[in-house]
């Protein structure tokens, strides 16, 4: 029954960076009768009330969550921070999301991980290294689903990137 989903109703949402991404996969999924919103951001700790969402710790988001989104940025502190013991953390039915970047998932752990069953599965919108070669293992899992870098891969996405491109243009060559 490897093509049937899982469902989301009733199960705790965790989310790793709780910017303007993290808020807004919080915001669409709310809906859809998630049983808890949980999140964990350095600096944002209020962010959620609007939500109901509630700020935990690490080891709490990795310990109690069905679906892990990783959207947080990438700096020295988030740099392999989903590795073999964060992994270990997770249930074994939990699925892992990165739509960050990739290096915040240190690879060759993730597909351990996958491997071995600890976690259940993993989505990638980003990958390290980028792009993964057509042999490499998380490419030929069932169990993992990886995307071309495609976040913003809309003709609404691109027109406002182009938008803003032209309007940066300007600013730099006619004002101060």
């Amino acid at each position: 029954m490897w093509i049937c989903g899982t469902e989301i109703i009733n199960r705790t949402l965790g989310i790793i960076g709780f910017g303007r991404v993290g808020f807004g996969v919080a915001r669409r999924l709310k809906p859809f009768g998630l049983n808890r919103i949980i999140y964990h951001d350095v600096s944002k700790a209020s962010m959620g009330d609007d939500l109901g969402a509630e700020f935990v710790d690490m080891d709490t988001l990795l310990r109690e969550s069905d679906f892990v989104v990783v959207s947080c940025a990438l700096t020295g502190l988030t740099r392999h921070l989903i590795n073999e013991e964060n992994l270990a953390k997770m249930k074994p039915t939990a699925i892992l999301i990165n739509t960050s970047r990739g290096p915040v998932v240190k690879t060759p752990d993730l597909v351990k991980a996958l491997k071995d069953g600890q976690i259940a599965g993993a989505g990638l919108d980003v990958t390290d290294p980028e792009p993964l070669p057509k042999d490499h293992p998380l490419v030929q899992m069932k169990n993992c689903i990886v995307t071309p870098h495609l976040g913003t891969n809309t003709t609404k996405a691109r027109l406002a990137m182009a938008k803003n491109t032209a309007l940066n243009i300007t600013s730099l060559l006619f004002y101060d």
